[in-house]
């Protein structure tokens, strides 16, 4: 739209040679065309996202909201409309112009809406299920009073002519209804899960949804009306619909609209608007747009019961406008009901009201996190036969079978405490329409949540189930569906509505053909950053070069070598706890290192010891460690422990030795012997010199970076673990309060 402004009339438009030869009057039908075409099928999207039985099942407070969320503006469009016609529309005819500003003012665009709710994540909260099915409730009553616009704008003068096209259009809706939706319901009957639907009955539907808009155009309502009708009226269960949106979306959304969005731009002239009273109605169109949908919407809010705060944004959401706003607003511009300045000041409303939406609702509303205390936030405990709960992050199928792999060689034995796995799919939110209907899938409470009726169809989850039947693992497969930038967010919520004593996330790069580690993309890398910034529990982040192989090992064929190198410190402690929960497992072989310095010095060699602050500016700072007799002492006290675990160990499965080393050659040279074993598990952030002068990945620490890193091996996985630290939990994510009823699901066997 802002591209379609900036090249017409507006601004470089203004050069007559330059529109002439880039935008000759021939293209522009061609544009409009193509843009109409591109509508109806988006207006049939959008009537198969609104589910009627919802509408019908919208409780009294959605349905008020709706009603006094559409009225109190259209009241307030009806008055602007006369102000309008005595200024910059003289001349218009009045009864149609009065309709058209009324609902222009009025109405709630629910596609954009459902956008802005799935990328503040709450889609699925209680102001969300209000705002959507208030938006949809809109959303039909505006189609009705936009037809009846429509007839009236071409009527002629004549009175019966809008009382037949009425009638007309009433009569097409029940024959929609009785006659076209038992075609459509057949169709989809025998379109059966996981089989490929019939390519005659996607043509079949397409075909209707031009037919049908046919119809509707010569009744004399509009072409769109009649796809809309025919989206609402599909059925909405079972696979066919899904694949329709899937047909259809990528072409729509990818090249139609955007053509709808330009021509709409080259028909807006903001120069137009000139004058001082030009200015004033604009500002007046704006006020009274923006004053009759959020104070209309807050005080039945409120008189409902609605939380202030919760009412307050309701009120703000509701005035989403957007592009069925456009819609609107170009029916009107080609009926010759709205001039250019009429048009463009109507334009510019509704770019404003939409583009205020997001930053006003982020900055009033905020749904507070809260959740139980709970104790186990890291492996390290004092009582090891607890049940041990981890959530696993994954992008692709790419990781699954290490990821598998990981499980296996984590369960421990069955006398101690059970593990239990939260195998979190990480989904960018795209801009696809269905990427709504996943997220109501995927989500609850404004929460990914897991599935409990096992019917979920993400292929990814398939081999954690089958895998939790052959082992005594508790797998619970979710789904996560966010922006990126936010979807640390779910990450570190749900870990914390788990009980979660470790997350596991994948490293930001993957190991290619020849060795060498590629970049998934710098969102990944932040999002790793965030949740070791503020997560409510240790985390582990895997590097991961073939660990356990590409398939799923037997638990009777696991044979794997495990090393810790142990330079002592918080996170050292995690990684040691959890490779002696690893050595449980018959099939596992542990070697521990543990680095000495000489006497009198420390591993740091004299260096500046630093990492990466969880402040957002990501610079580095000096790591201070703590209490450094504090620390000794509890690496004494665990490495006593680990001794007396050997000692008692009759398989030997766990080793350990001890390197006196005295330089960062020493201890390279070292950790270069480990570089043939399967996963290597180092803490974060242990008191040692930095390996290597500069990495682009300071968040694994001195250590870990270099181990990442192609010089050190193509073959060995890496962990890098950083231990929950408390003291420095000071922007959690979940604020924890003792009362708190919602306890998290616990998992049965």
């Amino acid at each position: 739209m802002q591209g379609g402004i900036l090249l017409g009339p507006s601004a470089i438009g203004r050069n007559e040679k330059f529109l002439n030869t880039v935008f000759p009057k021939k293209s522009i039908t061609v544009l409009d065309t193509l843009g109409n075409i591109g509508l109806l099928f988006f207006l049939f999207l959008v009537g198969l996202e609104l589910d009627m039985r919802a509408i019908r099942r919208t409780g009294h407070k959605a349905l008020g909201i709706a009603l006094c969320g559409i009225t109190v503006p259209f009241v307030l469009g009806i008055g602007t409309s006369f102000a309008l016609r005595a200024t910059v529309s003289k001349g218009a005819e009045p009864v149609s112009f009065l309709v058209f500003m009324g609902v222009a003012l009025s109405i709630t665009a629910f596609p954009v809406l459902a956008r802005i709710l799935a990328e503040l994540k709450l889609l699925t909260t209680d102001v969300g299920r209000i705002a959507m099915s208030a938006a949809a409730v809109n959303d039909v009553a505006a189609w009705i009073l936009l037809a009846l616009a429509i007839a009236i704008s071409g009527s002629n003068g004549s009175p019966l002519v809008p009382l037949w096209v009425l009638l007309s259009g009433v009569a097409f809706v029940l024959f929609a209804v009785f006659a076209i939706r038992p075609l459509l319901v057949a169709m989809a009957n025998r379109s059966p899960e996981g089989e490929p639907v019939k390519e005659v009955y996607i043509c079949i539907t397409l075909t209707l949804v031009l037919a049908c808009s046919f119809v509707t155009d010569t009744i004399g309502i509009h072409a769109l009306f009649g796809a809309f009708v025919l989206g609402t009226i599909m059925p909405k269960d079972g696979s066919f619909s899904g694949v329709l949106i899937e047909k259809i979306e990528d072409l729509v959304s990818g090249l139609f609209l955007p053509l709808f969005f330009v021509s709409s731009g080259l028909k807006t002239n903001v120069a137009s608007i000139s004058g001082g009273l030009s200015w004033a109605m604009l500002v007046l169109v704006i006020f009274n747009a923006c004053f009759g949908k959020i104070v209309g919407t807050i005080v039945v809010s409120l008189i409902c019961k609605v939380p202030s705060h919760e009412a307050v944004a309701l009120g703000f959401l509701m005035n989403t406008k957007g592009l069925v706003e456009l819609i609107v607003l170009n029916i009107g511009k080609d009926r010759k009901v709205l001039n250019d300045q009429a048009f463009a000041i109507c334009v510019l409303m509704a770019l404003f009201t939409t583009f205020i939406t997001t930053p006003i609702v982020m900055a009033v509303y905020k749904p507070a996190r809260r959740g139980a205390p709970y104790k186990h936030k890291t492996i390290q405990r004092r009582d090891p036969d607890t049940e041990l709960r981890m959530l696993i992050c994954f992008h692709t199928s790419r990781n699954i079978p290490t990821l598998i792999n990981l499980i296996e060689s984590s369960r421990g034995i069955r006398k101690r405490g059970k593990l239990c796995i939260y195998a979190m799919h990480l989904v960018e939110l795209s801009e696809r329409s269905s990427a709504i209907t996943m997220v109501h899938k995927a989500r609850r409470n404004g929460m990914p949540f897991w599935n409990k009726k096992q019917d979920d169809k993400d292929q990814m989850i398939i081999a954690f189930q089958a895998y939790e039947k052959l082992s005594s693992v508790n797998v619970r497969p979710m789904t996560a569906i966010s922006a990126l930038n936010s979807i640390h967010e779910d990450i570190c919520t749900s870990a914390h509505r788990k009980c979660a004593a470790m997350i596991i996330l994948p490293f930001h790069k993957h190991q290619r053909v020849d060795g060498s580690m590629e970049s998934l993309g710098h969102s990944f890398h932040v999002m790793n950053q965030l949740v070791l910034s503020h997560a409510p529990c240790s985390v582990g982040i895997l590097v991961d070069r073939g660990f356990g192989g590409t398939s799923q090992v037997p638990a009777s064929d696991v044979s794997y070598k495990v090393v810790v190198p142990f330079f002592g410190g918080r996170d050292d402690r995690e990684a040691l706890c959890y490779g002696m929960r690893m050595a449980e497992h018959p099939g596992i072989l542990l070697n521990v290192v543990k680095f000495m310095p000489p006497p009198g010095t420390s591993l740091a060699f004299g260096a500046k010891l630093v990492g990466v602050s969880s402040n957002k500016d990501k610079k580095a700072f000096e790591v201070v460690g703590g209490n450094y007799y504090d620390d000794k002492q509890q690496d004494d006290q665990l490495w006593s422990e680990f001794l007396s675990a050997c000692n008692n160990n009759n398989q030997e499965s766990m080793k350990h030795e001890q390197k006196l080393v005295a330089s960062k050659g020493d201890i390279e040279a070292a950790l270069k012997e480990m570089n043939r074993s399967n996963l290597i598990l180092v803490g974060r952030m242990p008191s040692v010199a930095p390996l290597i002068s500069r990495s682009d990945c300071p968040e694994l620490g001195p250590v870990g970076s270099y181990m990442a890193s192609s010089d050190f091996s193509n073959v060995t996985s890496v962990m890098v673990i950083q231990q929950y630290n408390p003291s420095t939990d000071i922007h959690p994510l979940v604020m924890e309060e003792s009362d708190y009823p919602d306890m998290p699901d616990t998992p049965t066997s």
